[in-house]
C-alpha cells in the first residue's frame, strides 16, 4: 500500500521553521497599505498585522513595500489579524543601544522636536528623552532678564530642529528615563580651552544676554561674565545702554573660575580717571555738578570721568545739615579740594571751605 504523502499544516509550518506569533515577540514584515490612521503589514506565513498610527515612531515616514520591524502586542485579534507596534519594537532595541552609548560615554547628535520652559524634548532610538535647560552649553543657554519664562521658551524654541552634540546623562529603562547633556559633551573641549587661557588675555566673544548686573558673553563656547562694574569707566546704571545681545565684543580676562570667565570691557582702554584727575590739585577751588544726593553727602562730577564726594560735615558749620536743602541735582557749585587719593580713586571736597 502506498505511503500517505498528505502533509498537515502544522508539519508544513515546522518544515519552514515558521513559528506562531507571541505577544512581545519582534518580527519583520512588509508594508502593504498605508492609511491615515493605520498601516497594514504582511507577516508572510504568520499572517497579517495592523499598526495604529500612534504606534509608529515620531517623525517616521512609511511607504508601501517597505520592510519594517514590529513588536507583537496581540497575536490574534477577533478579526483574525495581529495588533502590532513599530514604536515598541524600536524601543526594545533602542534601550539596549542607549545603554551602550551611556556606558561608552559617547558623544552623539540629537535633534530636539519641541521645547517647554524646562528644556528640550528629544526622541532617539524610538525613545523620548529630555535635555534640561541647566544642561545646555554656554552658547545655547537662554540668558534673560529676571526669570522671563516666555522669553526663555522663545529662545528654547529656536533650538528645535537644530542638531546638537550631547552625551547621555542618565538612562533607565525601568524608570523610562532618558536625560541628555550638552554641557557634558563639550566639557573636555572646554577644559582644554581653559588650559590655554590665563588672566590678562584679551578675548573676543558674542553677547548672549544682558541683565541688570552685567552681560554674558560666549567666548568660543566658554561662558564669560562682564560685571556691571567692569563695563565702563563711567558709572553704569543700565548695562543695556552699553552692550546688546548678538554684539561681538573684545574683553580682558580678569579671573578664571571653574567653568566661567570673568571679563572686563573697560580694561581694554586706559582709565580716563587717572588722566583727568591730574588737572586737579589739593587746596584749589573747582567747579562741579551735583549728580547724586544722599543723607551722608553729595556726589559731584568734576570732569567726564572724575566724580568726587562732599561729605555732609563739609557742607556747613551748622548742625543737622540736610543735603537735599543745600543741593539740587545738576546744579553747579564751587568746592575746595580737600584730598586726592589716586590709589582709591577718591576725591574729597568741601563746600563750606570754598566760601572762605
Amino acid at each position: 500500500m502506498p505511503k500517505n504523502n498528505t502533509v498537515t499544516m502544522d508539519e508544513l509550518l515546522a518544515q519552514n521553521d515558521v513559528g506562531s506569533l507571541a505577544a512581545g515577540s519582534v518580527v519583520e514584515g512588509v508594508v502593504t497599505s498605508v492609511k491615515k490612521h493605520e498601516l497594514w503589514v504582511d507577516l508572510g506565513a504568520q499572517g497579517v498585522g495592523i499598526v495604529m498610527r500612534r504606534e509608529i515612531g515620531h517623525g517616521q515616514t512609511i511607504e508601501v513595500g517597505q520592510t519594517v520591524t514590529v513588536s507583537v502586542i496581540d497575536p490574534e485579534m477577533e478579526e483574525g489579524y495581529a495588533l502590532l507596534s513599530m514604536r515598541r519594537a524600536v524601543k526594545d532595541r533602542g534601550w539596549d543601544e542607549l545603554q551602550r552609548v551611556f556606558d561608552a560615554n559617547e558623544t552623539i547628535e540629537i535633534t530636539p522636536y519641541d521645547a517647554n520652559r524646562g528644556g528640550l524634548l528629544v526622541e532617539l532610538e524610538g525613545i523620548r528623552g529630555f535635555l534640561p535647560v541647566s544642561q545646555l552649553a554656554a552658547g545655547h543657554y537662554p540668558r534673560v532678564s529676571g526669570a522671563d519664562k516666555d522669553e526663555i521658551l522663545q529662545k528654547l524654541n529656536a533650538l528645535t530642529n537644530q542638531v546638537l552634540r550631547v552625551r547621555i546623562l542618565d538612562v533607565s529603562r525601568k524608570d523610562n528615563k532618558l536625560i541628555f547633556s550638552e554641557k557634558e559633551a563639550v566639557k573636555d573641549d572646554m577644559q582644554a580651552r581653559f588650559a590655554e587661557l590665563k588672566v590678562g588675555d584679551e578675548v573676543e566673544g558674542v553677547v548672549t544676554g544682558v541683565i541688570d548686573y552685567g552681560a554674558f558673553v560666549n567666548v568660543d563656547g566658554i561662558e564669560g561674565l562682564i560685571h556691571i562694574s567692569e563695563i565702563s569707566w563711567e558709572r553704569v546704571e543700565n548695562p543695556r545702554d552699553y552692550v546688546k545681545v548678538g554684539e561681538t565684543v573684545k574683553a580682558k580676562i580678569i579671573a578664571i573660575d571653574k567653568d566661567r570667565l570673568s571679563l572686563s570691557l573697560k580694561q581694554m582702554t586706559e582709565d580716563p580717571w587717572l588722566k583727568e584727575v591730574k588737572v586737579f590739585k589739593k587746596g584749589e577751588t573747582v567747579e562741579g555738578k551735583i549728580t547724586r544726593i544722599t543723607p551722608f553727602g553729595a556726589f559731584v562730577q568734576l570732569s567726564p570721568s572724575v566724580e568726587a564726594l562732599v561729605h555732609v560735615s563739609e557742607m556747613s558749620d551748622e548742625d543737622n545739615v540736610d543735603p537735599e536743602k543745600i543741593f539740587q541735582l545738576n546744579e553747579k557749585k564751587q568746592f575746595k579740594v580737600l584730598d586726592i587719593d589716586t590709589e582709591a580713586r577718591k576725591i574729597a571736597l568741601s563746600l563750606k571751605n570754598a566760601k572762605k
